[in-house]
């Protein structure tokens, strides 16, 4: 059940984003969900899009880009949601690597989470009653 997240290492300069939003936008791909980590010189441009290998290909070969999984969870939205989820990880020992999230008020919250283990993060979420996401959920 693991989603495919496409990471785009980028120039941290102007245009950098909205070009490759431009080009992914252009090629009829939809973006799902995105996260931006920046360092000084460069960022993380981090999506889910409705197709991961074609974002690839309109971005160029001249852009690096990797394909990771990552486990996305459907929760409540209110106070707590997020450290019953956390707590299960700590409770097996799986560190996060990061995470990212978004909320809407009919659908609930969405949170995205990198692990190591995608396959046991995703066992030991379902066994304590997280609700995984797929793809085609989002």
């Amino acid at each position: 059940m693991a989603i495919k997240q496409l990471s785009v290492f980028m120039e941290n300069k102007q245009g950098q984003l909205s070009g490759a939003v431009k080009k992914i936008a252009e090629a009829g791909i939809d973006i799902r969900a995105l996260s931006i980590g920046e360092a000084q010189d460069f960022g993380i441009l981090r999506l889910i899009v409705s197709d991961t290998n074609k974002a690839k290909a309109v971005l160029g070969e001249d852009t690096l880009c990797k394909t990771n999984d990552v486990i996305a969870v459907k929760m409540d939205d209110n106070a707590g949601a997020l450290c019953k989820v956390l707590s299960v990880f700590d409770a097996e020992q799986i560190d996060v690597e990061y995470s990212y999230a978004f909320t809407s008020r009919d659908l609930g919250a969405y949170v995205v989470f990198r692990v190591a283990d995608v396959a046991k993060g995703e066992k030991v979420l379902l066994e304590n009653g997280v609700t995984l996401v797929c793809k085609d959920d989002i």
